[in-house]
C-alpha cells in the first residue's frame, strides 16, 4: 500500500525497563520479575506503533553513551528504521513497576543529558538532510534538559514543505497555543492540558470540541485533537467537528496509548484517508494499546478487531 513518507524525531528517547512486584512496600527489598526491556521516547514510540501497523517511517533519535549504544541494539531488533544523532550524553532510561496485588503502576522517569546551543543546532543538520517535501513529520515527547520551549517551533521552521504534527506537553505545549506555529498541521494533547489551557472545565465533548475550534480559529494548527480518555477522542478543523467513541476494553497498560493514538492517525492520513477515517484508526490504536501490558503498543490484529466500535459522529 503506499504511503507519504512519515519521519519522526526523538531527542529524548528512554531504555524503558518494566517489572512487577507482588505489593510495594517502604524501606524494605522488594524481588523484582524478570525485566522487560523497550526502546521508548514519544517519536520513537510512533514509528514502532507504525511498523506494527503495517506501514514505514523513519525515526530521528538522539542517541548517546552505552545506554544509547544498547537503545539502538533494540531498535535494530524490532526492524524500525533510524538514523542516530549524538546526544551530548548517556541516554536516559525509565522504569515501570507494576504492583500485581492491585494492579497500580508506578513510572520513574530519568531526566536525560542537558542539551547546549551546538548539540541543537545537530538536530537541524540532520533534519535538513533527511526531510523530504510532503512528508509527515511527527514531533513528539518530552524535550530534553537545556532545550528552549519553542524548540517545536524551530523545528518547524526548519521543516518548510512538510506537514507536522506536534503531540507534547508542558511548557512547549504552552508555548505552541500563545505563540502559534506558523503552518501546523496538527496539534494533539490530553484532557487534562486541554482543561489546563483553556481555564474550565471540559466534561463534555461538545466543551472539548468547542475548545479544540477555538484553538483553529486562533491559528495554533490546522487540526487540533483532544483526547478524552476513556470516552474516544475530538477533533476539529476550519470544516469539521468530529467525535470518535472509543473502544470498550479491559484496561492493562495506558503506556503507549498516545503514541499509538498518533501512530495510527499519520499512518491513516499518510494513505490517504480523510479526517473522519483517520481520526477512527487512531483511536482503535489507542483503544488497543491499553490491552497490552507495561510498554508494550497496540497490535494490527487488535486495533482491526476493535477499528468497528470506534465510530466517528459530527458534533
Amino acid at each position: 500500500m503506499t504511503q507519504i513518507p512519515i519521519v519522526t524525531l526523538t531527542l529524548n528517547p528512554a531504555l524503558d525497563m518494566s517489572t512487577e512486584v507482588p505489593h510495594l512496600v517502604p524501606d524494605e527489598k522488594l524481588r523484582c520479575a524478570d525485566p522487560v526491556l523497550d526502546p521508548g521516547g514519544g517519536g520513537l514510540n510512533v514509528s514502532r506503533a507504525v511498523m506494527a501497523l503495517g506501514g514505514e517511517s523513519l525515526a530521528l533519535v538522539a542517541l548517546g553513551g552505552l545506554t544509547g549504544d544498547r537503545l539502538a541494539g533494540l531498535i535494530r531488533n524490532e526492524g524500525v528504521p533510524f538514523l542516530a544523532m549524538t546526544a551530548p550524553g548517556e541516554t536516559r532510561q525509565s522504569l515501570t513497576v507494576t504492583e500485581k496485588a492491585t494492579g497500580r503502576q508506578y513510572r520513574f522517569m530519568l531526566p536525560g543529558p542537558k542539551w547546549a546551543a551546538a548539540d541543537q543546532e545537530r538536530v537541524f543538520t540532520l533534519l535538513r538532510a533527511s526531510a523530504r517535501t510532503g512528508a509527515f513529520s511527527v514531533i513528539s515527547g518530552s524535550q530534553p534538559p537545556g532545550v528552549p520551549t519553542d524548540f517545536p517551533a524551530r523545528l518547524a521552521r526548519a521543516m518548510p514543505g512538510l506537514m507536522v504534527i506536534v503531540d507534547t506537553s508542558g511548557p512547549a505545549l504552552i508555548e505552541a497555543v500563545t505563540h502559534p506555529i506558523p503552518g501546523l498541521e496538527v496539534l494533539r494533547m490530553d484532557g487534562y492540558e486541554a482543561e489546563q489551557l483553556a481555564g474550565r472545565s471540559l466534561s463534555a465533548r461538545e466543551d472539548s470540541v468547542g475548545f479544540a475550534a477555538e484553538l483553529v480559529a486562533r491559528g495554533v494548527a490546522k487540526t487540533v485533537i483532544l483526547a478524552r480518555g476513556a470516552d474516544g477522542s475530538v477533533l476539529a478543523n476550519a470544516q469539521e467537528r468530529l467525535f470518535c467513541s472509543a473502544a470498550k476494553v479491559r484496561v492493562v497498560s495506558t503506556i503507549g496509548a498516545g503514541d499509538s493514538f498518533v501512530a495510527g492517525y499519520v499512518l491513516a492520513r499518510a494513505r490517504g484517508a480523510d479526517e473522519a477515517g483517520a481520526l477512527a484508526m487512531a483511536t482503535a490504536s489507542a483503544s488497543a494499546a491499553v490491552t497490552t501490558p507495561a510498554t508494550d503498543l497496540c497490535r494490527l490484529e487488535d486495533v482491526m478487531q476493535l477499528l468497528p466500535q470506534c465510530r466517528v459522529s459530527p458534533l
